[in-house]
């Protein structure tokens, strides 16, 4: 299709999801700070005041579970107490010896695909609806800290109308904000329109039928774990690309670099904004494959979807010649082993000119 309207979704950090994420991440970003070389694989869920930290870890660090839990769910904003349970266990010695390797390399911590995905649709080369979505997401979190009427929950939605494949117009925003019992829906509506989506969104995408939805349910007072349950790694759509690109079979929160889930679907980021940075295509998509305990990439493929200035082969052949797969080789250009990966939790893995994933390089073609 060339004439379209494509949406994307993204949520606050008091969703419970991302509650789970932001406290994974956290464990993971301490326990590289004590010991870069961790291996870390540790999750959460949370339902009403319970929190159940589990999985693998082989680490030096002496690791406050419950603590760190804790003080994320403070810093998100939320006040009541939490349970907080721990079940987390050493890495299998199998699968660290297939990661660590006696001769210093680093292989693949499992099997798997990833995918990276870059387009021109803004300047930082993130699909259009995602990078709106996430920057309301952002915003509507930034208000709420200042505004009483506010709690930490939100999700945010947002509907770009395509007309030859080249954006045209933002169709429908959708905003929903938990908020206190006392709070009125005009109020929310007045909020949200006047300090959220004005700020955020290019008058230009805007126009006279452009959909507003505020709070299309109604009342959202009762929000955060206590009106859901939450898990790490289930909005991997919503960390990605917001559906535009294809994702692999795994999520990215709580995973150390070995783990090519997240190091290599940074890397393929890396490679596609690359690609399109350097007007070689105006989108490129980048697959990768590992399996466990391997160096290298079982395979690479690229597909530019028709709109490469070379052949997806030739831009496959300047891949290979300026990038390397190998993972140990992955993790030191981006210099992954540091205690980095709270601040990916929410809002977006990619298109954030903070990670290293996202800088430019010269190629060499």
């Amino acid at each position: 299709m060339k004439n379209y309207i494509f949406t994307s979704e993204s949520i606050t950090e008091g969703h419970p999801d991302k509650i789970c994420d932001r406290i994974a991440d956290s464990i993971l970003d301490e326990a590289l700070r004590q010991d870069p070389a961790s291996k870390m694989a540790v999750e959460a869920t949370i339902k009403d005041d319970f929190v159940l930290i589990y999985g693998e870890a082989n680490t030096k660090a002496k690791l406050k579970y419950e603590e760190i839990a804790k003080e994320v769910i403070r810093e998100i904003g939320y006040t009541e107490e939490y349970e907080v349970l721990v079940k987390v266990r050493e890495q299998s010695s199998e699968i660290n010896h297939a990661v660590v390797q006696d001769d210093g390399e680093i292989g693949a911590g499992d099997q798997g695909i990833m995918f990276g995905y870059a387009c021109d649709d803004t300047d930082n080369y993130m699909p259009a609806a995602i990078e709106y979505a996430h920057k309301l997401a952002k915003r509507l979190s930034d208000v709420r800290r200042g505004n009483a009427l506010l709690l930490p929950d939100g999700k945010t939605q947002v509907s770009v109308e395509y007309e030859n494949d080249k954006i045209k117009r933002i169709d429908t925003i959708v905003v929903s904000t938990q908020h206190v019992a006392e709070a009125s829906q005009q109020q929310i509506a007045d909020i949200v329109m006047k300090d959220v989506i004005t700020p955020v969104i290019p008058d230009e995408l805007l126009d006279e039928d452009t959909i507003y939805l505020i709070s299309p349910s109604g009342s959202f007072v009762m929000g955060g774990s206590f009106g859901d349950s939450g898990t790490t790694g289930r909005k991997i759509v919503v960390d990605s690309y917001g559906g535009m690109g294809r994702i692999g079979g795994g999520c990215f929160s709580s995973k150390d670099p070995s783990k090519v889930d997240r190091s290599a679907a940074y890397y393929c980021r890396y490679v596609a904004k690359n690609i399109v940075a350097h007007q070689l295509a105006s989108k490129c998509e980048v697959q990768v494959a590992y399996a466990i305990g391997k160096v290298k990439p079982v395979s690479i493929m690229v597909d530019t979807f028709g709109t490469g200035n070379k052949s997806d082969e030739e831009i496959l052949d300047i891949i290979r010649s300026n990038f390397s797969f190998e993972v140990k080789d992955i993790i030191e250009e981006l210099k992954l082993c540091r205690p980095i990966y709270k601040a990916t939790s929410c809002y977006g893995h990619f298109g954030r000119e903070e990670f290293s994933w996202e800088k430019i390089k010269d190629l060499k073609y």
